[in-house]
């Protein structure tokens, strides 16, 4: 799978449902080649481009499942919580 494929498709909260917006960008290790974390930006991509505050980094094991929409992923409420300190 590209990352593009990924780039398209919602990302869901598994602890609350809410949709927490869509990925931006990865942080690969060079070495192995694998995906660390996600950026995962809430917004228009230009906004989200444009402010770093919008949004949250998630480890790769945070995802659960990548289906055909979306990608659902695993994080608690402080997670969500310093998302909105940072607004």
């Amino acid at each position: 799978m590209k990352l593009s494929n990924l780039t398209s498709k919602d990302v869901i909260n598994d602890s609350d449902g809410n949709k927490l917006g869509k990925i931006q960008d990865a942080e690969i290790d060079t070495l192995t080649g694998k995906i660390l974390s996600v950026r995962i930006n809430k917004g228009l991509k230009l906004t989200s481009f444009l402010s770093s505050k919008n949004g949250y980094n998630v480890s790769w094991d945070k995802i659960v499942k990548i289906g055909g929409d979306v990608i659902i992923v695993d994080i608690d409420d402080n997670m969500t919580k310093i998302k909105e300190e940072n607004k």
